[in-house]
């Protein structure tokens, strides 16, 4: 099996105290200038972001998610004036992203609801423009999961998709610890230049460095790029409050397209991942690959918590993509959908992902255990640097290019 334990893992000592002061509560004006941490193999310097592609090799692949953030927080009002807000957290009916954000005239979603107090039953609704058209929003509650509700929305007039209504009635979903409420210029700023598919309320956040002309500059120089596609949940945020082994991970919804997937096959070994997504997205689509040849189990089901541990681990990074693209051929796919749930802490041993680009995360996070795995106990050198150097932390702060000693 592949040597992993989940048991092993005591979330204690995944901890470092982050001042409020350093956390970037809005973007700097140009993404290119913020400040680069590089951890090279336990050495570490710093540079500027703008010399980002000074870093990656001629022959190593960039791989990038190009998931696009939505606008998933809907404030509406009941007719005694309360104020009800709903997160939009997954799809429902129709489950497909692409589905749910062309449907035209009702779909259902799993959402948080602020202020449920006040809202037990009934529509409620929300008057708002796209263009010069005028959309009434209704939504109203299917079912209360405690956690969670079922939350169905139709529109009037119909025939205009869900994408456009959600766009201009809702908000940046900025995270919770950035403690302010969003501003119009986060609707560009929170999404990456490069963001294509509808369906995360979370930025892929080591992306947001990336600029049109850096990304032209990784061109110029002949690094080859690609893109997978994580929907980033909300999960993301929530932290470990428990032991290891107890924290339930929130589950994502990933896809894969066949180019991909043969760029990955062709580069192994030159893989640098731009962000935790991408990193678990990768690391994912390796062990359904190890499950298809191990019992041939269909891709789609997507992988579970601590799956792996059941896992031969000793399959080739190259075995693995390659049986995922006989099955894609076979069943005449083009790309395939799945979902992950995978949670990756220190004692797990990366098998796709070389190099990784990310920012600094928030203390005992699932995503700070997924640094501690890749880079080991030096995460906390990397942490005590950005700190006593004037780095900014999380969504809007600053990047690093961390370079493991394997």
């Amino acid at each position: 099996m592949s040597g992993f334990s989940s048991g092993s893992v005591h979330n204690a000592g995944y901890d470092y105290i982050l001042p409020a002061g350093r956390i970037a509560k809005f973007p700097l004006k140009n993404p290119a200038s913020s400040q680069l941490l590089v951890y090279d193999r336990g050495k570490i310097s710093h540079s500027i972001f703008s010399r980002f592609v000074d870093y990656i090799d001629k022959d190593e692949l960039l791989l990038f998610n190009d998931t696009r953030v939505v606008q998933a927080r809907v404030i509406m009002r009941k007719p005694t004036g309360s104020r009800i807000e709903i997160f939009l957290l997954e799809p429902l009916d129709p489950s497909e992203y692409n589905l749910v954000f062309s449907a035209e005239t009702t779909c259902r979603w799993k959402c948080l609801v602020g202020n449920k107090k006040k809202w037990k039953r009934g529509l409620i609704e929300k008057e708002f423009y796209s263009g010069k058209r005028k959309i009434r929003l209704f939504a109203g509650i299917v079912n209360d999961n405690g956690s969670w509700q079922e939350i169905e929305f139709k529109w009037e007039p119909g025939k205009i998709p869900f994408s456009r209504v959600i766009e201009a009635a809702g908000l940046t979903p900025i995270p919770p610890y950035l403690d302010r409420d969003p501003v119009p210029s986060d609707r560009q700023r929170y999404q990456t230049v490069y963001s294509r598919f509808e369906g995360s309320v979370a930025a892929p956040t080591a992306g947001l460095h990336f600029t049109k002309e850096i990304l032209g500059d990784l061109q110029k120089k002949g690094i080859l790029t690609g893109e997978i596609t994580l929907h980033v949940g909300a999960g993301t945020f929530q932290p470990v409050r428990s032991t290891i082994d107890r924290h339930e991970m929130h589950t994502e919804h990933f896809s894969a397209s066949i180019p991909a997937l043969e760029k990955i096959y062709s580069n192994t070994g030159r893989i640098t991942a731009v962000g935790t997504t991408t990193a678990r997205t990768l690391e994912t689509i390796y062990w359904l690959g190890v499950r298809l040849i191990y019992n041939g189990e269909n891709i789609s089901r997507g992988l579970t918590q601590w799956e792996i541990e059941e896992l031969p681990g000793n399959i080739s990074s190259r075995t693995a993509i390659r049986a995922l693209l006989e099955f894609l051929a076979k069943n005449s796919m083009e790309q395939f959908g799945s979902k992950t749930q995978l949670m990756i802490i220190p004692g797990y041993r990366f098998r796709l992902v070389n190099k990784l680009v990310t920012n600094f995360h928030q203390p005992k996070s699932t995503l700070l255990l997924l640094i501690a795995a890749f880079i080991g106990e030096d995460w906390k050198k990397v942490y005590d640097y950005a700190l006593k150097n004037d780095f900014r932390f999380l969504s809007y702060g600053d990047s690093s290019l961390l370079i493991p000693r394997r």
